[in-house]
């Protein structure tokens, strides 16, 4: 991945993805609701099969993090544009070291990717969410905010909207970024290279928590990151296509879903102004001069 439930030992390492997904709030620009399929309509595990346990006929998954290894699954096909949601309940307790991160990626050299990425903490602290978006092989836009609930206590609904002409991460329909498409800005935009799904729990305790500070209590493991959801409504494409056969037809395309609607921009402030405790557009240390994309994506 680019960059970027603590039980007792004696618990038993297993994982659990719950697969009911919130129906979601009726507005303007809102994504249509997310539907619940069991996880092998639509994923695979990809490494550690030993260290992921599925319930309810594979409704609800498990991922199990201890420290001989993470695990992690992926998308069976390959998209280009569309709506992808997860429902997730994060470690809880302490949880510093480990990230849970579900994320789209390309395949190819010039890399593209859209990323969720849950930062663990020390007990009682906040759980920190970072997204990040690569384009052409660029990233460093990291964007770190605190959820404005406790992420460990029940399933919350994480998803992305991806089209022609905007990226948008939500959080329980609450947008919390946007990356709109600036490519006349001179930015570069994922719209040619399908991308794969993910999701993995794993141990990085060298930069996660507090800089990596803060080391992974194995004292703790196994942890423990409970999915449910898996719903993938996108235009599946092979790895190298250059674009969707169905584009503009789909409902992603349509006016509604090229922009933020009045509402959805005032949760977006809301959200930049309680919880935002990063913003590379603000960062003049790495950026002089800030990056032609932030203010059309009203980061600042």
């Amino acid at each position: 991945m680019a960059s970027l439930v603590s039980s007792s030992s004696s618990s038993i390492a297993v994982c659990l993805i719950s697969l009911s997904f919130v129906s979601v709030a009726v507005m303007a620009a809102t994504p249509r609701r997310a539907i619940d399929v069991p996880f092998q309509k639509n994923y695979v595990p990809t490494w550690a099969f030993d260290h992921i346990s599925y319930f309810n006929g594979g409704d609800e998954v498990q991922l199990c993090l201890d420290k001989s290894t993470g695990t992690g699954f992926q998308s069976r096909g390959s998209y280009l544009f569309g709506h992808f949601s997860m429902h997730i309940k994060m470690v809880p307790g302490d949880s510093a070291g480990t990230v849970t991160a579900f994320y789209l990626s390309s395949q190819n050299s010039e890399h593209d990717e859209i990323d969720f990425e849950f930062l663990g903490n020390r007990t009682d602290q906040p759980y920190i969410l970072q997204t990040n978006v690569f384009s052409g092989g660029k990233g460093d836009r990291e964007q770190r905010i605190y959820l404005w609930f406790d992420p460990t206590k029940d399933y919350h609904s994480y998803s992305v909207l991806w089209n022609m002409h905007q990226i948008v991460f939500f959080v329980d329909d609450v947008p919390i970024r946007v990356f709109k498409n600036s490519k006349d800005l001179g930015v570069k935009y994922p719209f040619n290279q399908p991308m794969k799904i993910y999701s993995s729990l794993w141990n990085a305790d060298d930069w996660a928590t507090r800089g990596g500070l803060e080391k992974t209590d194995w004292s703790r493991a196994p942890f423990v990151a409970s999915y449910r959801g898996f719903h993938i409504d996108g235009c599946e494409a092979s790895a190298d296509a250059k674009f969707c056969a169905t584009q503009g037809m789909q409902w992603w395309d349509q006016k509604e879903f090229q922009d933020l609607d009045g509402p959805q921009y005032r949760r977006l402030q809301w959200v930049r102004q309680k919880y935002t405790i990063y913003n590379y557009c603000a960062d003049q240390s790495r950026y002089p001069t800030m990056p032609p994309e932030c203010h059309r994506d009203r980061d600042v």
